[in-house]
């Protein structure tokens, strides 16, 4: 596979390596762009390995909690302005609440009547009328003992850009008390999982292998090596699994920890931000606006 100077561009914005180290990574991996990022991390050249995820959609994440049920609706639109419309959060609104009440997919919840007309139909309706393409693209249930949720950067009361729900047992009170607090947490750590067991085991194998591969090129004993590798999969796990992540209000203890002392356990939680995993095209906005001018 040919390796593009658009690619190496990507490979560095991601990483932050060198050109040619990017290039050469790009080469090994035949365009892998996930691969050269392992590669470049296992020879200690990423600088910071971040995920590729850049918002592609805007639009907003409806949530909304009902008698220890909660549920998190993502709809897409084009454009930010579209997200700040009241037709436009109505539409969001009513659909979480739909989704509340009957949804168990999002495939359902399309079907699914809104004021006597099928949802999926209902967004093409809005479409029409708001003039911008829209997306109903996800929903996440939660249900537990005790179910809250927190909106990061909210446009309108129970949506906004990222919505978290958290699952927890215990005391009410002291539940919901806590469970506010590991939301925003969520919302600002991003956690892979609740707990080691409900890791992904490809996240585990490939750090692992990333892992394993820095250890070897220290040049230590076999014996030593798998110490090395122990110790930092175990750090691996502390920083993805939610229950294992330092507590942002109290570094001092994990999250899990932080929930016992307040009488609760944390038993599932979801975190949905707009776009996430949508390839976005990226657009000259002052060409837009001229071609627009011109009627193009």
């Amino acid at each position: 596979m040919t390796v593009t100077a658009a690619m190496v561009k990507e490979l560095r914005e991601t990483t932050g390596a060198g050109m040619m180290d990017a290039k050469k990574a790009l080469t090994e991996t035949s365009g892998d762009m996930e691969a050269a990022v392992d590669w470049l991390r296992s020879k200690g050249l990423a600088k910071a390995a971040k995920k590729s995820g850049r918002v592609a959609a805007e639009g907003l994440i409806g949530v909304a909690v009902r008698d220890g049920r909660g549920v998190a609706v993502e709809i897409n639109s084009e454009t930010d302005f579209v997200a700040k419309n009241a037709d436009f959060q109505t539409l969001v609104r009513e659909i979480t609440e739909l989704a509340l009440e009957t949804g168990e997919s999002v495939e359902v919840l399309r079907a699914t009547h809104l004021n006597g007309t099928p949802v999926e139909e209902v967004v093409q309706n809005a479409i029409a009328r708001i003039g911008e393409n829209m997306t109903l693209r996800r929903m996440h249930l939660l249900e537990g003992e005790t179910v809250v949720h927190y909106v990061h950067n909210a446009a309108a009361p129970g949506m906004g850009k990222i919505g978290v729900l958290v699952a927890l047992n215990g005391p009410k009170d002291k539940a919901a008390e806590i469970g506010r607090q590991i939301a925003m947490h969520i919302a600002a750590t991003s956690p892979a999982s609740l707990s080691e067991a409900d890791l992904d085991p490809a996240l585990i194998e490939r750090e692992k292998s990333v892992l394993t591969e820095q250890a070897r090129e220290s040049g230590k004993p076999e014996a030593v090596i798998e110490k090395m590798i122990q110790g930092r999969m175990s750090k691996f796990f502390e920083e993805v699994t939610l229950l294992g992540q330092k507590f942002v209000i109290n570094p001092d203890v994990t999250v899990g920890q932080a929930a016992k002392d307040a009488g609760a356990e944390v038993t599932g939680f979801a975190r949905v931000a707009v776009g996430e995993g949508i390839e976005k095209k990226e657009e000259d906005f002052a060409a837009e606006v001229a071609k627009t001018l011109k009627g193009d």
